[in-house]
């Protein structure tokens, strides 16, 4: 049992510098760097850190995510997402809870043009919910559809989170993206059935309708212009990995261009939006990147000190079978999702779910879109979930975060029950790969 003090000494160190507020990357970076003193061999030890960092920073299969984190910031910034938004409540008409349906079908859309979930769910709430409120809707029906929808965007490609699973998982990047398409559809179309179903039972939640009457042309017409174009954007993407036309990167580069011609077609490309649009990617892309460099260190003192061997020897002394492995895989997440943030949990819980993982014999995409759905489902998580906060922070004055936590409840029940059909039925993820290959 020698591996259990470096294990319990690396997660409290890393516990107690999270409890004291200092920043996730640094605290993985102070603890494995003396891991390393320790583990290694002192000075032989941090050589051999700088070394790691240099060769896992430099993989070329991180590129697609400033790539992708671009694709989106210059839709969003060049303000072509909020317009199309806006075209589709025209279109989207004599429906129970109308605009709660705008907002699941505007927030699936967007999560393929964008790939972040912060961007989505903030440009929906900042978008719909005054309206919405100032229409009569109940809070829980016009604050719920927002921020579960707005969370789809870590499922559907392109998801700059799905290429940093698959990059530490080791699971392909390609096919973890097309894996997470038929979850993502099936999670829009029960949002949408939930709130006709409950808008329809109870209709005081969403009083009806009551925009003037136009004519097709004039519901097509903004549809036709400002959402079919953007289309165009995710079939490049997504077309030229399911054609086998372009690696993950190329894709993104691909995407990039595309969203560059769409905003600059729409005459909304100036130099100020292209450099918003760049100082956010270079942000968020030196974060990510940084992050990564601790994690994939901080595995490999893990993996020296023989931590990870010791704890999968004692979890195979219980003859686990995969559905049990991966039911404790979901619960942990789970219980983390609560507390910290998404990319720490796959800092400290990589390095040991992916080998035990594949011992128990779970195929790699099942458990790169298992992890990806619970994550989601952890952004919505009380207390801490992040997107409850950015949700607060949309909000009107007056609206508390008890009021926050109650309009999420039910979304959340369907995002578990999602899970749950993975778990039972592994092909919802695993199908449409499979069907690309052939």
């Amino acid at each position: 049992m020698d591996w259990v003090l470096p294990l319990a000494l690396m997660l409290g160190g890393l516990g107690a510098l999270l409890v004291l507020g200092v920043p996730v990357a640094f605290a993985f970076l102070a603890v494995t760097v003396a891991g390393a003193w320790e583990v290694l061999g002192g000075d032989r030890g941090l050589v051999q850190l700088a070394r790691s960092a240099a060769q896992g920073i430099a993989n070329f299969q991180l590129a697609p995510i400033p790539l992708f984190i671009l694709m989106g910031e210059l839709l969003f910034q060049s303000g072509v997402a909020r317009r199309a938004i806006d075209a589709i409540e025209g279109v989207v008409t004599r429906i129970p809870g109308r605009l709660s349906v705008v907002t699941v079908f505007g927030g699936t859309i967007f999560a393929a043009l964008s790939g972040s979930t912060i961007a989505n769910t903030a440009m929906l709430g900042s978008t719909l919910l005054p309206r919405m409120l100032s229409k009569g809707y109940h809070p829980s029906m016009a604050m719920g559809p927002i921020m579960a929808s707005g969370a789809i965007a870590m499922l559907i490609p392109p998801s700059a989170l799905a290429v940093l699973v698959g990059s530490l998982a080791g699971i392909s990047i390609a096919g973890l993206m097309v894996a997470g398409v038929l979850p993502a559809l099936l999670l829009s179309g029960l949002f949408v059935a939930y709130i006709a179903v409950r808008c329809t039972m109870s209709p005081e939640l969403a009083p009806a309708d009551d925009s003037e009457v136009v004519t097709a042309a004039q519901r097509w017409r903004p549809f036709l212009v400002y959402v079919a174009p953007l289309s165009l954007v995710f079939v490049v993407v997504i077309g030229s990995l399911l054609l086998g036309l372009a690696t993950p990167t190329e894709s993104a580069a691909l995407g990039c261009v595309a969203a560059l011609g769409a905003s600059a077609a729409y005459g909304s490309l100036t130099r100020e939006s292209v450099g918003r649009a760049l100082m956010e990617t270079v942000k968020l892309s030196a974060m990510i990147l940084f992050i990564i460099v601790a994690s994939q260190t901080f595995s490999q003192v893990l993996s020296f000190s023989g931590a990870t061997s010791g704890l999968i020897q004692t979890i195979e002394r219980y003859h686990l079978s995969e559905v049990e492995v991966l039911l404790g895989i979901i619960a942990l997440l789970l219980f983390l999702g609560c507390f910290i943030d998404q990319v720490s949990m796959l800092m400290v819980t990589v390095p040991i779910f992916v080998p035990l993982a594949t011992k128990a014999g779970i195929d790699p995409l099942v458990l790169g879109v298992v992890y990806l759905l619970t994550m989601e489902i952890a952004l919505l998580t009380p207390p801490f979930g992040l997107l409850l906060f950015v949700m607060r922070g949309v909000a009107p004055e007056g609206f508390g975060m008890r009021q926050v936590y109650a309009a999420v409840g039910p979304f959340l029940i369907i995002k578990l029950m999602v899970l749950a059909v993975l778990v039972s039925q592994p092909g919802l993820g695993t199908w449409l790969p499979e069907l690309v290959v052939r």
